[in-house]
């Protein structure tokens, strides 16, 4: 490879938290002021999320900056020739090769921003999230607000009993909850059934 001609440091950050916690949000923020400072920037989702758009990344609040979809890690190496920046929104919906092309791109110079919900809503790591935050020298975890009490929410609550890992989905299938309303309503659904 060509880690020998790098002439600039690069890392990772990762920005990671619930649903709501404005985690899209901050990283267009940060790809924003990297093309404000004239740098290149690349950014890169699941080709699987097409909530809003199948090319933006667009966070809640309706901000949006353009993205390429791809199907797999690997593709973004193949599209980040002659780049300062790369953004990944969704990490958690990439295989474990994330990881792998997150290192690269860092020792290559690049600066790498992921950004993706670090549980799933049984409140269990997800995916590559918790190697990414191990590996990363920056990271950042936000908050959404529990709308049951008012503190601080880390969990991504869903409201329906479905019980596959990925179901994708808004307000009307997610809710943002402190652990202590996490609990609840988890014991709650399992006296349920």
């Amino acid at each position: 490879m060509f880690l020998e001609n790098a002439s600039r440091n690069g890392w990772v950050e990762v920005i990671c938290g619930s649903m709501f916690s404005c985690k899209t949000e901050e990283l267009i923020r940060r790809l924003k002021r990297a093309r404000f400072a004239n740098l290149r920037v690349e950014i890169f989702k699941p080709q699987m999320d097409v909530r809003y758009a199948a090319d933006e990344v667009i966070s809640h609040d309706s901000n949006a900056i353009r993205s390429t979809p791809v199907e797999s890690p690997g593709n973004i190496l193949i599209m980040t020739s002659d780049v300062d920046v790369v953004g990944v929104d969704e990490a958690q919906f990439f295989d474990r090769s994330i990881v792998e092309v997150c290192r690269r791109l860092a020792d290559l110079g690049v600066r790498v921003i992921v950004a993706g919900l670090d549980m799933d809503y049984r409140g269990n790591p997800f995916g590559p999230m918790p190697e990414l935050m191990a590996t990363a020298e920056y990271v950042t975890k936000v908050h959404a607000i529990c709308p049951r009490c008012g503190d601080p929410a880390h969990h991504s609550y869903r409201l329906s009993a479905n019980d596959k890992l990925v179901v994708m989905g808004e307000k009307d299938v997610y809710q943002p909850l402190c652990r202590h309303c996490f609990n609840q309503a988890m014991g709650e659904r399992n006296n349920k059934t």
